[in-house]
């Protein structure tokens, strides 16, 4: 339990320490968010969506702790966990022999895959913003030559006031600019953001699996004893079977 907490702290501290920063330079933040509000909100709902998951994931390891701990320190009766370690507490509930390396291997790799797929929407997020950061980029660069283009296509140089139909017509070609930089700072920014959170969420899950590892690698056999233990009788049948037939084969010449 104290990986669990000491990455749940730093989650705590640090999306504290971002909500601080948006609530010092919250001008700053809604200038930005007001360039593009439709991508910009889809940007700052997405993060925030990848935040809630990640805390709702690592308060979702308590029960898997739980269960990890009482298994580790012998309790008999132990309640199923309800997600990650469910296939492997179905099949070591009622083990209790020491396990082949093998079976390890194949109990680690199932604990393994399962928090793999766990992280999946998390690591999907990340991408996501990133994406949404690049086509702000992309959609605010076309928005600029498109503006540029427009602008000079209709621009009269012979006419006296140019310079004020240039300086109006401006604002376009900067909107697109603006789209491009603030959704790409956004995007970044989130995808750090929950991808800090993330980071947190596996070593949590790590802990965990290293602890359930280190604890049946001190019970499994690293050679198959089993096998061998019931291979003894043939063995020792064949060689007696050998024996009565050399026994016999000396035997017979004296006879004749």
């Amino acid at each position: 339990m104290d990986s669990f907490h000491k990455n749940l702290n730093r989650m705590a501290i640090f999306t504290a320490f971002i909500l601080c920063l948006g609530i010092i330079f919250y001008r700053l933040f809604f200038t930005i968010a007001i360039a593009n509000i439709y991508l910009n909100g889809i940007i700052i709902g997405t993060t925030l969506f990848g935040i809630i998951v990640c805390f709702i994931k690592i308060f979702a390891l308590l029960p898997e702790y739980r269960w990890l701990n009482a298994y580790t320190s012998g309790v008999k009766r132990l309640k199923v966990p309800p997600r990650l370690l469910h296939s492997v507490a179905l099949m070591l509930q009622f083990r209790r022999n020491k396990m082949t390396a093998n079976g390890l291997r194949g109990v680690m790799d199932i604990a393994m895959i399962r928090m793999e797929d766990d992280r999946e929407s998390i690591r999907y997020t990340v991408n996501t913003l990133v994406f949404l950061g690049l086509l702000g980029t992309f959609w605010g660069l076309i928005l600029t030559i498109g503006g540029f283009a427009e602008l000079i296509g209709n621009l009269n140089f012979n006419d006296e006031t140019v310079l004020e139909t240039m300086q109006a017509g401006l604002s376009r070609p900067l909107g697109g600019m603006a789209t491009a930089f603030t959704s790409s700072l956004l995007g970044l920014g989130g995808s750090l953001i929950v991808g800090f959170l993330g980071l947190q969420l596996q070593l949590a899950q790590n802990a965990m699996f290293h602890k359930l590892e280190e604890f049946l690698s001190a019970r499994t056999n690293v050679f198959n004893t089993n096998a061998l233990e019931s291979a003894l009788p043939q063995i020792e049948s064949a060689l007696d079977r050998i024996c009565n037939a050399v026994t016999s084969g000396k035997t017979e010449p004296t006879k004749k």
